[in-house]
């Protein structure tokens, strides 16, 4: 079945990134000169996805107001005449249709996806979380999974090795060696939510794309609080792989985790490299310093 709608999760703290977020969502600190959240819906319409729900808290009004007409700014820059700052106010506008639904208390990512279950009802859908963008030019990530969920009509999760040393930041999957059905695609056999090194199943890290069946809904319904207290998407996953086939996507392209300090910083220079009209003056910048 074709996947037209998607989740973006966007109701999260960001304490990881205080005090940049203690008045402005963390999903609206600019990479370059766009919102992170802008990037992410940018991938969901590229994979071909027409309908998007974000699911958003009482802070995060100002995610909703980005994604809304601005008609006070738009006639501003129609009497000025400035087309091009015109077409970037109007491009996030255009690119979907859009729903916003509120997580009432952080209940954790689980209970985050599981509020959109009103809006997506009972047909595949995609996830995308705003701490990760994915850059892969030809095919978008989402994309990718949703190729794999095409091909198979499984649930479908993005994966990437990592070192054992941050193992224990990511969910990992267990993999069916028996059940690989290309060089990329595996079949997902378990899944645990941040395991300390020596215990790591795989070095396959679930990073933040997914494809699900609607009967994820069911069962995020009766998963219990886990690590955190919160309800864990990664023991969803789990259930749902006893229940029905889930693969891991291996997936092509670049990853930048901009959930830290560092992370936003390195992501937001990254993009202005990629830009013609940033790269000269940053690259100047760059050659300027004196670096030890």
């Amino acid at each position: 079945m074709p996947i037209h709608k998607a989740v973006i999760t966007a109701a999260g703290l960001g304490t990881r990134v205080l005090p940049a977020t203690k008045a402005v969502p963390k999903e609206m600190l600019p990479v370059a000169d766009t919102p992170t959240i802008q990037y992410i819906a940018e991938e969901a319409a590229a994979s071909g996805v027409t309908s998007i729900t974000f699911i958003t808290s009482r802070t995060k009004r100002a995610v909703e107001d980005h994604f809304d007409d601005q008609p006070e700014l738009r006639e501003v820059l129609e009497r000025k005449g400035d087309v091009e700052k015109l077409a970037k106010i109007n491009e996030p506008t255009e690119l979907a249709h859009f729903s916003f639904v509120r997580q009432p208390t952080p209940l954790g990512l689980g209970h985050a996806v599981l509020m959109a279950r009103p809006v997506i009802g009972e047909e595949p859908f995609g996830v995308l979380l705003g701490d990760d963008l994915i850059v892969h030019r030809p095919r978008p990530c989402l994309r990718q999974l949703i190729d794999v969920h095409e091909r198979t009509g499984a649930s479908v999760i993005a994966v990437m090795r990592v070192p054992r040393e941050v193992i224990s930041r990511y969910g990992v999957v267990t993999v069916d060696p028996a059940g690989q059905l290309d060089a990329r695609t595996f079949r997902v056999l378990d899944t645990v939510e941040k395991p300390r090194a020596e215990d790591a199943p795989s070095d396959l890290a679930v990073i933040g794309r997914y494809v699900f069946t609607p009967r994820i809904f069911d069962l995020l319904e009766t998963t219990a609080p886990g690590a955190g207290g919160e309800i864990q998407l990664t023991d969803a996953i789990r259930a749902l792989s006893e229940r029905e086939p889930v693969y891991a996507y291996e997936f092509e392209g670049t990853r930048y985790d901009i959930g830290d300090p560092v992370g936003l910083l390195t992501t937001s220079l990254a993009f202005a490299l990629m830009r013609e009209d940033m790269a000269p003056g940053v690259k100047a910048y760059l050659r300027a310093l004196k670096l030890d």
